[in-house]
């Protein structure tokens, strides 16, 4: 019972800090900022504080489902570690804590998913299969409406990327900027982490 208290109360830090980032006017220098972000690091996991970046980027952009992935450092492979549960798969996903989508041979990820990893662009979709990368769903695959996708860049180096889908209302520039926030904030956890 102890440790889900402490988690809880983990959760709460990380959100509060993740609040102030968002009520403040401007960005933090990066030397505030990464006192934050070691503060979090130190007593939270990467999989811990992704959870809440997933949880805060579905709740400020109203969607109903997100994606929260790192690119390995290693291999270069994308990683989901946070991810709503969209497949027959996904169960399977949770367990073994990861869904990792292959970098190709020519370097890229392909897809609408890896657009942005392969881009560095942030973008929005609001009919998913006029975009030149889509090639649809899988099987069993929960319709996907809309979409957006940012990168999480950290001086010029993808390190993740944040995805978002089906919103309550249409995306717009606004919710645009919301996820490059949180991508923004999320680059330097993944800096510090991987």
């Amino acid at each position: 019972m102890e440790a889900r208290a402490n988690a809880s109360t983990e959760n709460i830090e990380i959100k509060n800090i993740i609040k102030e980032f968002f009520n403040s006017d401007t960005h933090k220098n990066e030397k505030e900022l990464m006192d934050h972000v070691l503060s979090i690091t130190k007593t939270n996991s990467l999989k811990e504080i992704s959870d809440v970046i997933h949880e805060e980027a579905r709740r400020l952009t109203n969607s109903e489902f997100c994606y929260v992935a790192f690119v390995d450092p290693e291999n270069k492979d994308s990683v989901g570690i946070s991810f709503s549960h969209m497949t027959g798969e996904c169960d399977m996903y949770e367990e073994m804590g990861e869904a990792r989508f292959k970098v190709r041979k020519d370097g890229t990820y392909g897809g609408l998913l890896g657009y942005s990893l392969d881009t560095g662009e942030s973008f929005y979709v609001r009919d998913i299969a006029s975009h030149p990368a889509a090639h649809g769903l899988p099987k069993g695959h929960i319709p996907v409406e809309q979409f957006l996708s940012v990168p999480v860049i950290y001086k010029d180096e993808i390190l993740g990327q944040i995805v978002l889908g089906n919103p309550e209302v249409d995306y717009n520039e606004d919710h645009l900027k919301i996820a490059d926030k949180i991508a923004y904030f999320y680059s330097f956890i993944l800096k510090e982490m991987l």
